[in-house]
Formats: C-alpha cells, sequence, structure tokens
C-alpha cells in the first residue's frame, strides 16, 4: 500500500522523475539524487510496495528484492572494485 508522504512511493509511481536503473513488476533501483560519496552515487533498491520495515516485507517480496539486489550487484561490479548493501530501518539509523 503507497503511503501519500512517501517520496518513494510517489517515486514509485512516477510522480517524481528518477533515473532507473532497473525495474520488474515487483521491484524498482534507480539512482540516488544525492551521491553518497564525490566518487559515485549509489542505487536504492526497493520494493514496489510500501513498508515501513525490511521484517514487514512478505517472504515473496523479499524474494524478488533479494533478487534484484543480486543482478544490481553483479552489473555494479562490472564497473568497480566492490560495493556496500546497506539496509537502514527508522530515522536513527540513516547516516
Amino acid at each position: 500500500m503507497a503511503q501519500v508522504d512517501c517520496i518513494f512511493c510517489k517515486i514509485i509511481k512516477g510522480e517524481i522523475p528518477c533515473e532507473k536503473i532497473y525495474e520488474d513488476s515487483k521491484t524498482l533501483a534507480f539512482l540516488d539524487i544525492s551521491p553518497a560519496s564525490p566518487k559515485g552515487g549509489h542505487v536504492l533498491v526497493m520494493p514496489k510496495k510500501h513498508y515501513e520495515l525490511i521484517s514487514d516485507i512478505p517472504d515473496e517480496d523479499l524474494s524478488a528484492l533479494s533478487k534484484t539486489i543480486k543482478k544490481i550487484s553483479k552489473a555494479l561490479l562490472e564497473y568497480g572494485p566492490g560495493l556496500n548493501i546497506i539496509q537502514n530501518n527508522k530515522k536513527i539509523a540513516q547516516v
């Protein structure tokens, strides 16, 4: 279920433009508008349904998300020597 005030839900619905990297029926991957470092940006990978916490995601959607992360990771490793996969839950986790 989409949340009215969720920026990511608005991106997924196409209300806010993004630079899509990958999309399928359950997930979307796109470039962040605020790169994580001066050497390069980062990719956000998320389910198309709104969930507050990773522990809220049903197994079927979590499996789809994991498969998308794996695809994106393989592609990124063709262009760089490594990558980080980070998942933040709640405001306090956002570094």
